[in-house]
């Protein structure tokens, strides 16, 4: 079922996939350089509903009006602000999530929203190279449980370079990079690296209260 939601920057649209008896909707939205077809995205809304949790795909306005460049931070957070209302109307708790640019966005307006978690899908901890430029701050910085779903070989941060202080949860996807792409010659199918990422969360959603 697709919504269309009015913010302050234009029309975000919503695509819901509802649990049969919710107990929980996980809020994801996509990266700056793709939509919600990216693969773990539709790997969620295909599995979480099954397991009591309703999904909600989130095109932010950028998107739905087919431009190719996202916009700067803050006018990202704006969008997001703008969509929650129709995300907490079912009367359940949220968990506010993304891939990428979109986890940054969950991380940074999660807590202020009333989120029960944040989740994040290969979360670019810096720019590819540069690792110096780190955003680690919005991360740990959450202030409710997160879990950070990562590809072993994501150069925007692989898992070794990510702090293991507690503060956050965190998955290998193992050979995976940044789309949670794996290579043939890792002899690992893509079906199989979707299960650690939808496993992941459903373990993960099914702990949150």
């Amino acid at each position: 079922m697709n919504v269309i939601v009015p913010t302050e920057h234009g029309d975000a649209r919503i695509t819901w996939y509802p649990a049969d008896a919710g107990r929980m909707v996980l809020a994801v939205s996509h990266g700056a350089g793709g939509g919600v077809e990216a693969r773990d995205l539709q790997a969620l809304a295909r599995v979480l509903p099954s397991h009591g949790v309703t999904v909600a795909l989130v095109e932010q306005p950028w998107r739905v009006a087919g431009k190719k460049v996202a916009p700067a931070p803050k006018t990202l957070d704006s969008g997001w602000r703008g969509v929650w209302p129709a995300l907490s109307a079912p009367g359940l708790p949220v968990v506010a999530g993304g891939r990428s640019a979109g986890a940054r966005v969950a991380c940074r307006t999660g807590a202020e929203l009333g989120a029960v978690g944040v989740l994040a899908l290969s979360f670019p901890l810096h720019p590819p190279g540069k690792p110096a430029k780190s955003r680690l701050d919005e991360l740990v910085g959450a202030g409710v449980p997160v879990l950070v779903v990562q590809g072993g070989n994501d150069p925007f941060g692989k898992p070794g370079e990510f702090p293991d202080d507690g503060v956050f949860e965190l998955v290998e996807v193992p050979f995976a990079d940044h789309g949670f792409g794996v290579p043939k010659r890792a002899g690992v199918g893509e079906p199989e690296t979707l299960a650690v990422v939808t496993d992941a969360v459903v373990s993960w959603t099914s702990s949150l209260r």
